[in-house]
C-alpha cells in the first residue's frame, strides 16, 4: 500500500473532526462583551495598581457554560505618545488619586481597515469568514487615536 491512499483518517474524518470542534466552540462561547456602547454593571472590587486604583464592570457571557468576567477597560500603561514622545519608546505614565472606574473602551491606534461597504467587492478581496468577522470589529475600531496606550484586562469575577 502507498503512503497516502488509506481511507482510514482520511480528509472525511478530518473534516467531521473540523466540523465538531467548530460546533463544541460555537456552543460554549457566545459574543465575548456587549457592544463597545453597552453599560455593564459595575464591579464592587477595587483593585490597586502602581498608578492608582481601578474599579471595573462585570460581563455575563451569552453561554451557560461560561462564568461572568469582570473587565478593566482602558487602563492607561503609559503616557500618551503625542508632541515629542511620538515614535519614542512608551513613557510612565501618571498617577492618579482615587477610584478610576475603568468601563469604557479607550481609542485603539489608528489603522486602516478594508472597505467593507460594497459586500460583493469586498467578497472578490477576501474571504466570506474574514468580512464576516470584519464586520463584527467594525464597532470596536470607530474610535482611533494616536493616544492608545491602554490596556483591557480580563478576569474571572469573584
Amino acid at each position: 500500500m502507498r503512503f497516502g491512499t488509506s481511507d482510514r483518517g482520511g480528509s472525511g474524518s478530518i473534516l467531521c473532526a473540523h466540523l465538531l470542534t467548530f460546533l463544541v466552540l460555537g456552543g460554549c462561547l457566545g459574543n465575548p462583551e456587549p457592544s463597545p456602547n453597552q453599560r455593564a454593571p459595575l464591579s464592587s472590587r477595587t483593585v490597586r495598581t502602581k498608578y492608582g486604583d481601578v474599579s471595573g464592570v462585570i460581563i455575563t457571557l451569552d453561554s451557560r457554560h461560561l462564568e461572568p468576567v469582570e473587565v478593566f477597560r482602558g487602563i492607561p500603561y503609559a503616557s500618551p505618545p503625542l508632541g515629542s514622545l511620538r515614535f519614542m519608546p512608551p513613557v510612565t505614565g501618571a498617577l492618579w488619586s482615587g477610584v478610576k472606574i475603568a468601563d469604557k473602551f479607550s481609542p485603539v491606534c489608528p489603522q486602516r481597515l478594508p472597505d467593507i461597504r460594497n459586500e460583493t467587492a469586498a467578497l472578490k478581496k477576501m474571504p466570506r469568514g474574514r468580512l464576516e468577522y470584519l464586520k463584527r470589529l467594525l464597532p470596536y475600531l470607530q474610535n482611533q487615536s494616536e493616544d492608545c496606550l491602554y490596556l483591557n484586562i480580563y478576569a474571572p469575577a469573584q
